[in-house]
């Protein structure tokens, strides 16, 4: 999430709502007491903004990833330890970067800014990814951020050369009998040779390990990745694809994700660029990513649409809300943001809109287009990856729920898209983020606007 300072305090304050008050039922709301004070934390203003924050739930004390600087904090925002990461010398043309060898750029002193930042429970360590030197990252020990390791001797320990913020989104997959996963999602800015936009990793035990980071499978030919063509960028030269949020749930690893093409608006001869927000889902096991599946997603309400998404979170449909949406309690709902329209990826509308999918609705579009297509119907319809359309393959075969792909028909594309049910529009104040979970059977979710407001 891309947020201002004023932002962050709100996003502190909810963190702390989850972990250590009490929520009135809906129904019977309450204002906030006038004078209740909100707990805050101001880092140091001459480091810049707070970037990525995440809450242990174990101890509930919280990690916030900043420019330069890591902070643990205990539940009430108080600190408990700081981590400098930075400024260093850097040039973000050298690749390898000059730790690796010489590079001819000039260097100069360059912030480190956070661009992800995860909790590896099983190994009680902090994945703190930045700016400097490509895209390399540290692990933390959680206790006090001690550097138990920072891999930067292969190409693979370089995850993006983007330098903002929100650019990078990790999933993390834990086995017990084996070394965990990381699936990377990442903008590539303009350079796909160097990095993959989406790929899966190797977490070691040994945070020093020349394993760590490497790709889960590679070979000549294969690759635990996917990569954008050059191609690609002769139709779209700005193309890249900006990923919001990341989730797993049952055998998949999800993102969903922002990014641009080419329409033909009706009546016209020309092509205009939009943007236009997609899920993409992986299978954990596939190291191949064979299941490589992407599904455009919006909302509309009124006649309005709403493509360009802002925030999401995945969270449980509780007993209430799965009634009326004819699913499980336990089942997975991803309640979502969109601003209105899809043309104005940088300068998004106030007018936007909350939404929520059944996530299960959404594996059985992709089922049905997994089925259509391995019966020999349409085209892979993933134009910024193949740039042409490929006709689909025929092949005679059982697809269930859990179907991982095979080396033929992949990736593929869906083309028409899931809409979200709207509960929630905001016309002045563009909801920006969003968090949610269940209380006694009710569902209740948080939402961050532009201003720095918090709705319930």
């Amino acid at each position: 999430l891309i947020m201002s300072p004023a932002m962050w305090k709100w996003t502190c304050l909810v963190s702390q709502l989850l972990l250590s008050t009490t929520v009135l039922p809906l129904g019977r709301q309450q204002p906030l007491h006038p004078k209740r004070p909100f707990i805050t934390f101001t880092g140091d203003q001459a480091e810049g903004n707070f970037n990525h924050l995440v809450v242990d739930e174990r101890t509930g004390h919280i990690y916030l990833g900043a420019v330069n600087r890591i902070y643990k904090l205990s539940s009430d925002l108080k600190i408990l330890v700081t981590h400098q990461t930075g400024p260093d010398d850097d040039n973000p043309k050298c690749y390898p970067p000059r730790i690796v060898q010489t590079c001819n750029e000039p260097l100069t002193p360059t912030n480190n800014i956070n661009k992800m930042l995860l909790i590896d429970y099983k190994e009680n360590r902090l994945i703190a990814c930045g700016s400097l030197y490509q895209g390399i990252c540290k692990l933390l020990r959680l206790d006090d951020l001690f550097k138990l390791g920072e891999p930067f001797h292969k190409k693979e320990h370089y995850l993006s050369g983007v330098n903002e913020s929100g650019s990078v989104f990790g999933v993390i997959v834990s086995y017990s009998n084996m070394d965990d996963k990381l699936f990377i999602a990442t903008a590539v800015d303009g350079k796909p040779e160097y990095f993959p936009t989406i790929s899966s990793r190797k977490l070691t035990k040994n945070s020093e390990a020349d394993g760590m980071f490497a790709y889960v499978f590679h070979d000549e030919f294969v690759a635990s990745m996917i990569k954008i063509p050059s191609d690609t960028f002769t139709i779209i030269p700005d193309f890249d694809i900006y990923y919001i949020y990341g989730f797993s749930s049952g055998n998949f690893v999800y993102f969903l994700t922002l990014q641009p093409e080419m329409i033909s608006p009706p009546g016209s001869t020309t092509k205009e660029q939009v943007y236009t927000s997609k899920l993409v889902r992986l299978c954990k096991e596939d190291t191949a990513f064979n299941s490589y599946v992407e599904v455009p997603i919006g909302c509309e309400k009124n006649g309005v649409e709403y493509r360009l998404l802002q925030a999401a979170y995945l969270s449980k449909a509780g007993a209430i809300l799965a009634r009326s949406l004819g699913v499980g309690p336990e089942d997975d709902i991803l309640f979502t943001v969109f601003s209105k329209g899809q043309k104005r990826k940088m300068k998004s509308l106030d007018e936007s809109a909350l939404c929520i999918f059944v996530l299960k609705k959404i594996n059985d579009r992709i089922k049905d287009r997994l089925q259509s297509c391995y019966r020999g119907e349409g085209t892979l319809d993933l134009a910024w990856l193949k740039v042409k359309d490929i006709p689909c393959s025929s092949a005679l075969l059982i697809i269930d729920d859990n179907f991982c792909g095979l080396d033929m028909n992949a990736p593929l594309g869906v083309s028409s898209m899931v809409r979200g049910l709207p509960i929630f529009t905001e016309d002045g104040d563009r909801m920006t983020s969003v968090i949610a979970y269940v209380y006694k059977n009710h569902s209740l979710a948080f939402v961050g606007t532009k201003s720095g407001k918090l709705k319930k």
